[in-house]
């Protein structure tokens, strides 16, 4: 089918939820994507945060392919050598004392997992989350997550959350000193992703792992988008010289293939038993599979370490066009001094892919760790072709 064919057949049977770029993807390997009509893109947007080795990277299609062949699936009623192997890659990756894993399907349901627990291990109620985060569409994850637009049509069911500017300490320590015994948990993007790439200083995230141990309460890091070496280590956590009680990741986890975890501490495993949590399709065979070739092949490659050096040839190639670039590693937002959709859409003419944010001054990136420097080049010729002619 031609773009223009596709697109009027999915826009006949697939209700209008998505504002969807006018390009009919079909084919991917490494950093470039082609679409139905034979145009080349260069992807550095990875299908939002996911592709971290790049489109069909063969150590992950050989796996899948090979466990397609052996069993498809079959649930966690029962064990499974490749997901033994999966967790247990998991575990060796996971910061020191995170190396307990539930797997699930998405990191909308990775975060509703994360807030179970907390509510569960404290015998609390109430989580305290960061204004400008974002953290899923689905129900329990709604809850923590700020956008009003997304919130607004189901206030009326939401669970109780409690709200606080990311990066202020002060705002924090004043709610759980006034409610002391409330307080289930903290959930916060290191990275707020969506709002527009922000960080706090890294003094912040040990202040939170205090202020949590201060009052028995546990600490999520929602990383679905930073985690996974995607900024330079496994959890950015380790940037902050700190650990969290719970790591909730997704994207790219599986390197396109849909897959959710939460790691957890040990005292938090410990007390979980059967019956705690549950999910037909998580951990399943062919999930495990590209977890455990994703995570492998990263290790071996030693590709996090890729990560800095792909950040600072887009910051040396583009810094002085823009007015600052946020961000770590290959998950960046480059900020403008003029609405960003038209660059965006600038780019996408020059054989670019990349997002937008909430903040309409900003560019998101997020380029694969196996992201080649002459790729970075196009990449650098694009935009400042792009800037130009927006």
């Amino acid at each position: 089918m031609t773009t223009a064919e596709t697109i009027r057949r999915e826009d006949a049977f697939q209700i209008p939820t998505y504002n969807k770029y006018p390009i009919s993807l079909e084919r991917g390997e490494g950093s470039y994507v082609w679409d139905a009509d034979g145009h080349r893109y260069l992807d550095f947007y990875g299908g939002h945060c996911v592709t971290i080795l790049g489109h069909c990277p063969p150590a992950v299609v050989e796996a899948v392919q090979r466990q397609t062949g052996q069993l498809m699936f079959y649930s966690n009623v029962v064990y499974s050598s490749v997901r033994a192997a999966a967790a247990e890659r998991l575990a060796e990756l996971a910061p020191e004392g995170m190396g307990h894993a539930f797997f699930c399907n998405s990191g909308a349901e990775a975060n509703e997992t994360a807030l179970k627990m907390a509510r569960t291990h404290t015998k609390r109620r109430v989580i305290v989350s960061m204004e400008h985060g974002f953290h899923g569409r689905t129900l329990g994850s709604l809850a923590v997550t700020a956008e009003e637009k997304y919130r607004m049509p189901y206030e009326g069911v939401l669970p109780e959350t409690w709200w606080v500017p990311f990066g202020d300490l002060d705002a924090l320590s004043a709610m759980l000193a006034d409610h002391p015994d409330a307080v289930a948990g903290v959930i916060l993007e290191p990275i707020q992703s969506m709002a527009g790439i922000f960080e706090a200083e890294e003094a912040y995230y040990r202040g939170l792992r205090a202020l949590c141990d201060q009052y028995g309460v546990m600490l999520i890091f929602d990383e679905v988008q930073t985690g996974v070496g995607r900024t330079g280590t496994f959890s950015i956590s380790a940037h902050y010289g700190m650990k969290p009680d719970m790591i909730t990741l997704a994207k790219s986890l599986g390197a396109g293939v849909p897959v959710g975890a939460v790691l957890l501490s040990d005292a938090i495993s410990e007390g979980v038993k059967a019956g705690d949590q549950g999910t037909t399709f998580g951990g399943g065979m062919l999930a495990m599979a590209a977890v455990e070739a994703n995570l492998a092949t990263i290790n071996q490659d030693q590709l996090m370490a890729r990560a800095p050096e792909i950040e600072a040839r887009i910051r040396a190639g583009i810094g002085p066009l823009v007015s600052a670039i946020r961000g770590r590693g290959c998950l960046l937002g480059i900020v403008l001094d003029r609405p960003a959709a038209p660059v965006i859409k600038a780019l996408r003419e020059r054989g670019v892919l990349s997002g937008g944010a909430g903040d309409p001054h900003v560019i998101r990136i997020m380029p694969a760790l196996t992201t080649r420097d002459e790729e970075i080049d196009v990449f650098v010729q694009a935009f400042e072709e792009a800037i130009a002619n927006a």
